[in-house]
């Protein structure tokens, strides 16, 4: 029991989507944090010691977004090792096909919605 090539192909464009706009933002945090470990301009610099606290803190939360961020990244990038080895859209725990509309809301999903609600009782 598994998804035809026909749908296997439109969860993969779906997921490459997804990964492009991932990789994407993941850059863009990256940058931003790098930026504030550089200590930004100067006008920054001259109210450091007022903001320690806060740049700290900011430095913080783009780092947990970061790590979401690639964390989304490898689910994805094994939703399309699932696509290549024909797994794609099993569910783990019962061994029926995942429904397609999951598929397309969450495409990294390894669960159905049947298997979640168990796990979360």
């Amino acid at each position: 029991m598994r998804y035809s090539d026909s749908d296997l192909t439109e969860f993969r464009e779906i997921i490459n989507k997804k990964l492009d706009a991932a990789k994407k933002e993941l850059a863009y945090l990256q940058g931003l944090i790098t930026r504030r470990d550089e200590g930004g301009d100067m006008d920054e610099a001259r109210y450091m010691t007022m903001e320690d606290g806060s740049v700290s803190m900011e430095r913080e939360q783009l780092s947990q977004m970061a790590s979401r961020q690639i964390t989304f990244i490898d689910h994805l990038e094994k939703a399309i090792m699932r696509i290549e080895n024909k797994t794609y859209g099993v569910c783990r725990v019962t061994g029926k096909l995942i429904d397609k509309a999951r598929l397309r809301a969450v495409p990294h999903a390894t669960l159905s919605i049947e298997a979640k609600q168990m796990m979360n009782k």
